[in-house]
């Protein structure tokens, strides 16, 4: 039988924030048949500065950062690792694409977990690969495809000391 164990920390100071059992949702449908645990924690925009600096070289804040776990102790818990998503551009975002709020914090939701999974989008191919399987679990919630309106592959990738930035 497949667990998972999805804790959410809202630590952002933005309102009309999803709920943590949307948030867990979305993550559950990401890992489909991995077990695992994971955190999911929500936050602005100067703590995510902070970690991109840190762990990513990038001097500003993203959407979304996942941290694979790789330590022995860990995977012995079956922790998969942690995602960091900044409130304030996800928001942004989902206004400047024109797409509904919820639809975008499920695909960042969804790609933050699919990293955590081993996916990524450094190669045309990876990309190709990582966002038809975004659109499945996306359609399979109920949200539209997020990249029929912008171009496959304009994510700005970096995996620096375990961090995987979108």
């Amino acid at each position: 039988m497949t667990t998972h164990h999805i804790d959410v920390v809202f630590e952002s100071t933005c309102t009309d924030l999803p709920e943590e059992t949307a948030i867990q949702r979305w993550a559950h449908a990401a890992l489909q048949a991995q077990s695992g645990s994971l955190a999911i924690k929500v936050i602005d925009e100067t703590e995510m500065t902070q970690i991109n600096h840190r762990f990513a070289g990038k001097n500003k804040a993203t959407n979304v950062l996942s941290f694979p776990c790789d330590d022995e102790l860990t995977m012995i818990e079956e922790s998969l690792g942690d995602i960091a998503i900044c409130a304030p551009v996800v928001q942004r975002e989902a206004q400047e694409q024109g797409k509904e709020s919820a639809a975008h914090w499920a695909h960042m939701t969804v790609h933050g977990v699919l990293h955590l999974r081993g996916y990524d989008h450094v190669s045309v191919a990876d990309a190709e690969e990582m966002e038809g399987l975004e659109v499945v679990i996306l359609s399979q919630l109920g949200f539209p495809d997020p990249y029929q309106s912008g171009m496959p592959g304009q994510s700005d990738t970096a995996i620096t000391q375990g961090a995987v930035n979108e």
